[in-house]
């Protein structure tokens, strides 16, 4: 008995410490937020709440367009989710439930897609978008993603598990594949839909090479980009206005996983030992 309360004590513990230390950049950044430039890297404020952050938000408002900016991050991270799970979940449907030739190559060429850089891709992204004039346009940063090669690969582990009876029985009651799909399969894989958009949303939001890439426009610029612009080279760095621009970047993101992390973990647990 004092084994294992001595061991639950120490797995506590470490588990105490690991999130002290997760935890501890944010902190950081969100009390950094409230300083001046001369406070900020100073250890005496390190722990202490500051005075400066209304002075800090209007120097980021001088220095970014912040709203349109985060307006950007929104509208192309909801939009990429909204498509990615629409494409995504009816290829997934598709390798899972239809039997046709080739299917098992294309498959691996999915996966096998999922191995290359992203940086590696952004010439010809460029070059490719660029002859199509989807350069500083919001469709071209949502289209060079989709579809998700990870996405198709998670809903197609999900619904290798979706019984094939009630399929069949949908089309002998003369259901369409369509109908059968919106109507049966959709409604029964929310958890991993759930974990898809999960994925999708945060992957978006972060998203720093595309939108460096294709936009021009200071106004268009996703949060990333934009907050890149406070911290160049040669210049002078208001740090409070960084980390201010760093805390207004982070926290949708982490309401949005706070609010669907069960489903999240259901999902990815579906996904990983279904097929």
């Amino acid at each position: 008995m004092k084994k294992s309360r001595l061991a639950a004590a120490v797995s506590y513990a470490v588990l105490f410490v690991c999130v002290i230390c997760a935890l501890f950049p944010y902190l950081w950044t969100f009390l950094a937020a409230t300083h001046t430039n001369a406070q900020v890297f100073h250890f005496d404020y390190t722990f202490r709440l500051g005075t400066n952050l209304i002075q800090n938000y209007h120097d980021l408002l001088e220095e970014l367009p912040i709203w349109n900016n985060l307006f950007s991050s929104l509208f192309v991270a909801t939009v990429y989710t909204v498509l990615v799970l629409l494409l995504d979940s009816m290829a997934g449907y598709g390798f899972a439930q239809y039997r046709f030739p080739g299917r098992n190559i294309l498959f691996v060429i999915i996966l096998a897609a999922m191995m290359i850089p992203a940086q590696v891709l952004m010439v010809p992204l460029y070059i490719q978008f660029s002859k199509m004039a989807l350069t500083d346009t919001y469709a071209g940063i949502i289209l060079s993603g989709l579809p998700g090669a990870f996405g198709v690969f998670l809903m197609r582990q999900s619904m290798l598990s979706f019984p094939r009876e009630l399929i069949e029985a949908a089309r002998i009651d003369g259901s369409g594949e369509a109908k059968t799909f919106f109507t049966i399969v959709i409604p029964n894989m929310k958890p991993a839909l759930t974990s898809l958009a999960i994925l999708s949303f945060v992957n978006q939001w972060g998203n720093y090479y595309v939108p460096l890439v294709l936009l021009n426009t200071k106004e268009k610029y996703t949060i990333p980009v934009a907050i890149s612009l406070l911290a160049q080279p040669n210049f002078d760095i208001n740090y409070g206005a960084l980390m201010l621009g760093a805390c207004m970047a982070v926290l949708p993101i982490m309401v949005f996983f706070l609010i669907f992390q069960r489903n999240f973990i259901e999902g990815m647990m579906v996904g990983a030992v279904k097929g």
